[in-house]
Order: C-alpha cells, then sequence, then structure tokens
C-alpha cells in the first residue's frame, strides 16, 4: 500500500484535544436529554426532516432555514433517530424537540405558522429509515439535497481522514469499497440491530448512487412529500432555492443571508484525474435515471 495521505501531517495531540471536546459535547447532549425525558409527552414531533445526502450541504440547507422565526429545531440539527437510536423509542426521540407550548408560544409571537424538523444526512442510505420515518411520522415532509456523487465522495472521504476511520489514499478506498461493503447491506436488512461499519464510513460509490436510495423512500411516500434539491443550485442562488424550499414547507418566504462557509477540515493530496474519470464513468447511469426521474439535466459529467 502507497503511503497514505502524504499531504496531511496531523498535529495528534490536537486531534486528541478534538475528539475530548467530541465526547465532552456528547455527554453533554445525552445529559440534557435525559433531563427531558419526563416532559416528552409534552413536546412536538418533527414537521420535515431533511434526510441526506451526506456532505451535500444539509448543514448550509440547516443555516438559512434557521434564518427563518417560522422554524424551531431539535436540540441538535442531527438527532440520527431513524438509523441509529430508533430501537430506544419515540420518548427518546420526543426529548430532542420544543415543548408544544413554546411552538405556539413562537407562532403567536411571528403570527404564522411554525414547523419543527431536523436533519440527520444518513437517513436517505440507511436501509431501514424511510419505512421507520413512515410508521412514525407518516405526513412529514421530506427534503433531500443531492452533490455531484463524485465531488461528494471525495469529500465524505476527507471527512473520515479527519476522524482517523481511513488508512488508505483515495484511490485505493474506492478500489477497496466493494470488498469492504460485500454483504453489508444484505446482513443490515435481515438483522434490523446490525450497524455495519463499513457501510457507514466506507460508502464512497454507493452513496452517490442517488435513485437506488430515492426508490426506496418513494416505495413509503408519495412523490410530493419529497423535496429534491441541488447542491450547485443551491450555492448558485441560494434565494430561488430557500423559496422553493420554504414553498414546500408552507412557510413564509425569508431573505436569506450567505452563512459562513466552513472549510472541508483537511487538506490532502487532490484526486487524480484518471480517478474522476472512473467515477465520472461509473456514475454515469445513476445520474442518467436521476436526471430522468428530475426532468433535468445536471451536467455532474463535466
Amino acid at each position: 500500500m502507497t503511503s497514505p495521505h502524504p499531504t496531511w501531517n496531523p498535529d495528534l495531540e490536537e486531534l486528541a484535544r478534538h475528539r475530548k471536546r467530541l465526547r465532552g459535547r456528547r455527554r453533554k447532549l445525552l445529559l440534557r436529554l435525559a433531563s427531558r425525558l419526563p416532559s416528552a409527552p409534552f413536546r412536538v414531533l418533527p414537521d420535515f426532516l431533511i434526510i441526506g445526502a451526506a456532505k451535500s450541504a444539509t448543514t448550509t440547507l440547516y443555516a438559512y432555514l434557521e434564518q427563518s422565526p417560522h422554524v424551531a429545531w431539535s436540540l441538535r440539527k442531527e438527532a440520527f433517530f431513524f438509523d441509529k437510536t430508533f430501537h430506544w423509542g419515540l420518548t427518546w426521540y420526543r426529548a430532542f424537540f420544543p415543548l408544544k407550548s413554546a411552538v405556539a408560544r413562537q407562532a403567536r409571537e411571528t403570527g404564522g405558522t411554525v414547523r419543527t424538523g431536523e436533519g440527520s444526512p444518513d437517513y436517505l442510505f440507511h436501509p431501514h429509515a424511510a419505512r421507520r420515518v413512515r410508521e412514525t411520522l407518516p405526513n412529514t415532509k421530506l427534503v433531500a439535497i443531492l452533490r455531484n456523487p463524485v465531488d461528494r465522495a471525495f469529500s465524505f472521504y476527507k471527512h473520515q481522514i479527519m476522524r482517523t476511520n481511513e488508512p488508505f489514499t483515495f484511490e485505493e478506498a474506492v478500489d477497496a469499497e466493494e470488498k469492504r461493503l460485500q454483504g453489508e447491506l444484505e446482513r443490515m436488512e435481515r438483522d434490523e440491530g446490525y450497524a455495519s461499519f463499513n457501510r457507514q464510513h466506507y460508502s464512497y460509490k454507493a452513496r452517490g448512487c442517488y435513485m437506488d436510495q430515492l426508490d426506496r423512500w418513494l416505495e413509503h411516500f408519495p412523490r410530493e412529500q419529497i423535496l429534491v434539491q441541488i447542491t450547485d443550485d443551491l450555492h448558485s442562488d441560494p434565494q430561488t432555492g430557500v423559496n422553493e424550499l420554504t414553498e414546500f414547507l408552507g412557510l413564509p418566504p425569508i431573505e436569506v443571508k450567505i452563512p459562513k462557509r466552513t472549510h472541508e477540515g483537511v487538506r490532502i493530496d487532490p484526486m487524480k484525474p484518471e480517478v474522476r474519470a472512473r467515477l465520472l464513468e461509473h456514475f454515469r447511469p445513476h445520474n442518467e435515471r436521476l436526471e430522468a426521474f428530475l426532468g433535468r439535466d445536471l451536467n455532474w459529467d463535466r
């Protein structure tokens, strides 16, 4: 195996401090959620979910909607309920959301409708999430935002590098994906309690086959209940993208302020042109299916 990340020289002490901070935040979140469990029956459930895709600007979408006084968010953007903690039960999930009285007060203060939501980008990819959402929140509105799958794969790879989950170069990781993921989806489908580390962390190509994932959601929800947006559109014309989103959610329009862009967090060698060409060819039929579904040309092969 070649040297994995020649241009990335992490400060291991800083990485350890970062992980410690993350563990501390998680402990604080769990304590806050535990304190809210007794009031869970008096809390709302979400009117909408941002379901993915991971590394496709779900956080940017969240930041835009945060600017609306007509949106009441969960305790954190990502509840991870329908993929990771569904077995903990609905009381646990309710603890993430505001009290019904607080939402009613917010509606009175804003003089209009208030919608509640959360955004967990792994929902789109998880084999059981669509059915679980349908059983729990049959009327919730669903928002998917999709990015050029080649760029999404590389961004997801950098995410894994930053968390020291990935020992391979990007090219090696792409080549190893089939072997790493072999049988994992089938095992998840057979055993609902099985959590696949490999499918969670090494699905660079699989997550970019968007119609395979949307088809699963369309088995459980009507088309009009799902809004599909494109990352390129949101970046090039955020106001139009947010207008489409607020209209879909039944909310008053907002004049968006561009949030400060966050960097990827790690610098590594760029993707090799020959790897990009291979991935473009791999995704071509999947992109064509998506284009037919959306009725538009995405230009992702350029």
